[in-house]
């Protein structure tokens, strides 16, 4: 059986990788005691994959993990087993048991949320301020790395919906295995048109979406 599960990267942690992220996932399962599934062969892990990594830096209200049991397992004993072997502040808050054929979490994210707290708070009112001229531009270049290095993008059609308050801004963004913006990618954007230098910034991902029935963007983990 498969279980997905919601847990928070508390901004303690933001600084931690999603590598050391994921080996803490896997140490908490371990230690939980539920029924994990192993993959076959030399060097056998556990069957553990996540709907979308975090940025270094950037923390999460609602990541999302997928994982694989060998027995059935209620979501409520999943949460409580894995609550008490999780870090304090990297605790689930739902979990709910999908069928094996359910498409890969990855595979389903369509955007992510954020919350983008920019800690010069001069600047972010000047970026805030700048928002409805930033939005009229029909195209917004920016650059993005890829395995070939450094490209240009256009992001504005990226922008799902931006706005802003003092010197917070709320971000929907496009996030799929082949387009993305990040925030660093906005914030570096923004801040060229403001002909500001980068500010520092405080990024919280609320949460991921996918497409429901309707084709509507969704929470992940309620499709």
């Amino acid at each position: 059986m498969r279980m997905i599960a919601v847990f928070e990267k508390s901004e303690r942690l933001r600084h931690i990788g999603h590598l050391d992220i994921q080996r803490a996932v896997m140490r908490a399962l371990r230690r939980s005691g539920l029924p994990v599934s192993y993959s076959k062969g030399f060097n056998p892990h556990i069957l553990l994959t996540f709907a979308s990594a975090l940025s270094t830096g950037a923390a999460g209200r609602k990541e999302i993990m997928d994982v694989q049991l060998d027995r059935e397992v209620s979501p409520e004993e999943f949460v409580s087993a894995m609550n008490g072997a999780m870090p304090p502040d990297m605790q689930l808050s739902f979990a709910k048991v999908i069928d094996d054929r359910h498409v890969a979490l990855m595979a389903q994210v369509q955007a992510a949320d954020y919350t983008i707290t920019v800690l010069d708070e001069a600047a972010g009112e000047k970026m805030v301020a700048a928002l409805p001229a930033f939005l009229a531009q029909e195209s917004i270049i920016t650059m993005r790395k890829t395995k070939s290095g450094m490209k240009e993008t256009d992001i504005r059609p990226l922008l799902l919906e931006l706005t802003g308050e003092g010197h917070v801004l709320h971000a929907m963004m496009t996030l799929t295995e082949r387009l993305a913006c990040k925030p660093n990618m906005l914030l570096e954007a923004l801040s060229a048109f403001c002909g500001i230098e980068v500010p520092r910034a405080m990024v919280v991902r609320n949460g991921l979406f996918g497409l429901d029935e309707s084709g509507a963007l969704a929470p992940l983990e309620t499709l």
